[in-house]
């Protein structure tokens, strides 16, 4: 785990300036003969919610590691509330709030204890009120009645949250999450997706490495797709599931024809509870009505499909021939393998 962070205790960081809250350009990482990461820029605007995707090893937890200054890239620019990282991390990291992997605490102490131990090191909490701060972080994520108990009788899902409250001592102008619902029940998983609401709504920018492609997107305003080391698409999710749409909704009483005009036409297209669904990686969507109008297809309405965040995500990281079933499209919920991330 990593938890970095101090501001002044009950006040929350001054208002966001516009623009990123962390930047790469040319991001690269070795490890020996190994790329981790290639040439990989990456915007996180300012309180967005950006959530980072990618298959196991594409390079997510590697780049959460550079962007927060616990690696140092082997080329490339990064900066993180406008300060170069690694070398400017003591004034940006005060304000950084992080979870990143697995959370490590004294296994012998109480997570209230331990909670205490990372409160003693914020140094505007100094002279403060720490216990209460503690009290309300564990409030915060659920632990407040398993406060008391040792850290090694924890559960999984027990020692994420310990990890995030440590990440929530404080306000913060930024937290970074990496799979902060590993190891958490669907009820736990509710919770971390209000925290992060509340988070948002209070003009934090958060970052979330998560591998549950329906938690992403009921909670984030931008997504990251990497592959392979790679940022393949960025930007606001709406505007990304809107532009990968690869089908035309056309609305018409007379389905089955419309059907067999287009297949006819060697379109693929099947029936649809709006009408037809044809796919445009086989035509233009003015060939696609031209086709119909000669077949003689009354149509109704004609819009492009919203592609679902399952959709996309295989689409960029598995190609565009592939026709994955829910279970390579959705992503499991471990943590990527050892080894560079």
């Amino acid at each position: 785990m990593s938890t970095t962070g101090t501001t002044v205790a009950g006040r929350a960081p001054g208002p966001p300036a516009t623009g990123s809250a962390a930047r790469t350009r040319g991001l690269r990482k070795t490890y020996g003969a190994t790329v981790a990461v290639e040439h990989v820029d990456l915007d996180v605007p300012r309180g967005a919610v950006l959530g980072m995707l990618g298959p196991n090893g594409s390079g997510k937890t590697t780049t959460i590691r550079m962007l927060l200054g616990l690696v140092r890239p082997t080329a490339g620019e990064v900066h993180l509330l406008g300060e170069p990282m690694p070398d400017r991390a003591a004034r940006a990291l005060p304000d950084v709030g992080a979870l990143v992997e697995s959370p490590g605490f004294h296994p012998f102490l109480s997570g209230r204890q331990n909670l205490l131990r990372l409160a003693a090191a914020e140094p505007h909490l100094a002279g403060g009120d720490l216990a209460g701060a503690v009290s309300a972080a564990l409030e915060r994520v659920g632990l407040a009645g398993a406060a008391d108990r040792r850290y090694r009788g924890y559960s999984l899902g027990m020692k994420q949250r310990l990890g995030l409250a440590g990440a929530l001592l404080v306000p913060r102008q930024m937290v970074v999450l990496d799979e902060p619902t590993n190891g958490l029940d669907p009820a736990g998983t509710r919770e971390i997706r209000t925290i992060i609401g509340e988070l948002h709504a209070a003009g934090v920018t958060v970052l979330v490495s998560s591998h549950l492609l329906a938690e992403v997107e009921a909670t984030c305003t931008h997504v990251a797709v990497l592959h392979e080391g790679t940022v393949v698409a960025q930007g606001e999710l709406a505007d990304l599931l809107e532009s990968n749409s690869p089908a035309l909704i056309v609305s018409t009483p007379d389905t089955e024809t419309a059907v067999e005009a287009l297949r006819g036409n060697r379109v693929p297209a099947r029936p649809a509870p709006e009408g037809v669904r044809a796919d445009l990686t086989a035509a233009t969507a003015p060939e696609v009505v031209a086709t119909l109008v000669r077949a003689g297809v009354d149509v109704h309405e004609v819009r492009r499909a919203r592609t679902g965040l399952e959709d996309l995500f295989a689409r960029l990281t598995q190609g565009d021939d592939d026709e994955p079933d829910a279970g390579e499209a959705a992503v499991s919920a471990t943590p990527d393998e050892e080894g560079p991330r």
